[in-house]
């Protein structure tokens, strides 16, 4: 039974209860949206432009071909195989999509795609997401400072966080659903509001198979500050969920529990700890390297450092932040990438934390210092237009991304395809597609890289070829090797479309050339099969 008695009340229903009508429902969501206050209202504004700009300049970006294979396209042919109940083996990498990732939210995003696949979806809800961020930070300023414009103001400062900016423009990735789920558990916790942080957290865990890096932390304060069972429940569920996660889902799908352990310096975890204990120097002198520190000041500067007058709450963030900073792969010590955003809920709420430590003038203080380090960080490293360095990317009408979409045109919706990496995120929902010079030569193909190099069987399926122009060397020698089971389909300033030419017709083909090198002709269907011969 719960204190408000609300379990009671669920056991005591008569059997002919029903659910309140639909129009009862609507009464009490107008009169709840009619008692919202002026500020609240600002809150659904900021929330909605930031999602609606966010994702017309995402679009854009993707339209003039600024989204790749990795990791646009893995997750649109993913997401699109789980809309058609077929298991989600991405071609594009040569694995399961979750066996790359145990991301299993992406099967609640794939209903959407039987009414709008594609780059609306994907985009769209990655900005929202982002944007719904700012809502748990204005309902605990609320809570914690009792002003709700102040509340606004550190809301609208949270979404000018250049990492967070950054990171809606990389691609996609379901990291992002991150910032609101567990932005949502840190303030169920803070506020004791334990249904809305079970959920969370919960569904937190079903994003990515490291969450654990953020909720291990959460379930240590929420045991030390809150509650001890629901803690330790929490740290419990969080370690037993990324072992399954990683030991049974990854490694019976790819074979390798842990493919990420290279990142660890010095060998591993045990040679790590080895060269703390005997050269603390080397270690030192590692984490100083690679531009380490410049990553934390741009990741804390935002929030204008205020979260040290009481780190608790921001700390939470304290393993994943080390695990960038020590990680041997350069882009998680980078704001512009995805590794950056699980770690953005607790440093915002605990800067609400800290504030609300402070009184008088020093909070009011504090609010104008963070006003300007958050507008000033945002124009220094951010990607708006106003900032300094403001993003570069081809529009939608540049004339590659134009040319391109006419050359794509050309492809039937199911032909089996290999494409130039930059147009399988336009071309991903099939069953069969593979990034250049895959499967005719395998790169970043699976998790065997002793296989680099090599052709699949799939070759043989392979239904057209989609190359830019000029050919790197590189791809020249890939061409050069099968030029000859394929015709040019298609071809303009910037792009060469080949389709492939039944066995029985290579005969006729090659004799056909044989008969304009001995005749030197110069016309249109000798220039084409010239080009086949020569790779474009």
């Amino acid at each position: 039974m719960t204190a408000d008695g609300q379990s009671v009340a669920r056991m005591d229903r008569p059997s002919g209860w029903r659910a309140p009508h639909p129009r009862v429902l609507w009464a009490a969501a107008r009169a709840r949206l009619g008692g919202m206050s002026i500020w609240a209202w600002g809150l659904v504004l900021v929330v909605a432009g930031f999602t609606w700009y966010f994702t017309r300049l995402s679009l854009d970006i993707h339209r003039g071909l600024g989204t790749s294979t990795f990791d646009y396209g893995l997750y649109d042919q993913g997401v699109w195989l789980l809309s058609r109940f077929k298991a989600p083996f991405v071609t594009l990498m040569g694995r399961n999509l979750l066996g790359d990732h145990t991301s299993f939210i992406l099967v609640l995003l794939a209903p959407l795609y039987w009414v709008a696949p594609g780059a609306g979806t994907l985009l769209g809800s990655q900005a929202l997401a982002a944007g719904l961020g700012a809502v748990p930070v204005f309902l605990y300023a609320r809570h914690r400072l009792g002003n709700q414009a102040v509340a606004l103001l550190m809301a609208a400062l949270f979404l000018l966080h250049p990492a967070l900016q950054w990171v809606v423009l990389e691609d996609y990735h379901p990291d992002l659903y991150l910032v609101p789920l567990v932005m949502f558990a840190i303030y169920g916790a803070l506020t004791e509001r334990w249904r809305m942080y079970a959920v969370c957290v919960a569904l937190a865990l079903l994003v990515k198979e490291d969450v654990a890096l953020v909720m291990v932390p959460l379930g240590a304060w929420v045991a030390w500050r809150r509650d001890r069972v629901i803690g330790l429940v929490t740290i419990g569920a969080a370690v037993a969920w990324s072992l399954f996660a990683m030991l049974v889902v990854i490694g019976g799908l790819t074979g390798t529990a842990f493919p990420n352990a290279w990142r660890i310096p010095f060998g591993g975890v045990r040679g790590l700890l080895g060269e703390v204990l005997t050269h603390p120097g080397n270690v030192i002198e590692y984490l100083r390297g690679d531009e380490r520190p410049w990553y934390l000041w741009q990741m804390l500067s935002p929030f204008a450092w205020l979260m040290v007058r009481a780190p608790e709450v921001a700390l939470i963030s304290g393993l994943v932040l080390a695990t960038n900073v020590i990680s041997t792969f350069g882009y998680q010590h980078q704001i512009a990438y995805h590794y950056s955003a699980v770690a953005l809920p607790a440093l915002a709420l605990g800067t609400v934390y800290a504030v609300g430590m402070m009184k008088g003038r020093r909070r009011w203080a504090a609010v104008a210092v963070l006003a300007i380090s958050s507008v000033w960080t945002a124009y220094l490293w951010g990607p708006l237009p106003l900032a300094r360095e403001p993003m570069g990317y081809w529009a939608a009408d540049y004339p590659v991304a134009v040319s391109a979409r006419e050359i794509m045109g050309e492809i039937p919706g199911d032909a089996v395809v290999s494409a130039h990496w930059s147009l399988t995120p336009h071309l991903a929902r099939r069953e069969q597609i593979y990034s250049w010079p895959n499967p005719f030569s395998l790169n970043m193909y699976g998790r065997d890289i002793s296989l680099e190099g090599r052709p699949m069987a799939e070759a043989a399926e392979v239904e057209y070829v989609v190359l830019g122009k000029p050919l790197t060397e590189e791809d020249a020698v890939v061409w050069s090797r099968v030029s000859d089971q394929f015709t040019l389909q298609a071809e303009n300033a910037d792009w060469l479309l080949f389709r492939r030419v039944a066995a029985d017709d290579r005969g006729g083909l090659a004799l056909a050339e044989v008969g304009c090198r001995i005749a030197g002709s110069a016309d249109a269907g000798c220039a084409m099969l010239g080009r086949v011969d020569s790779g474009g």
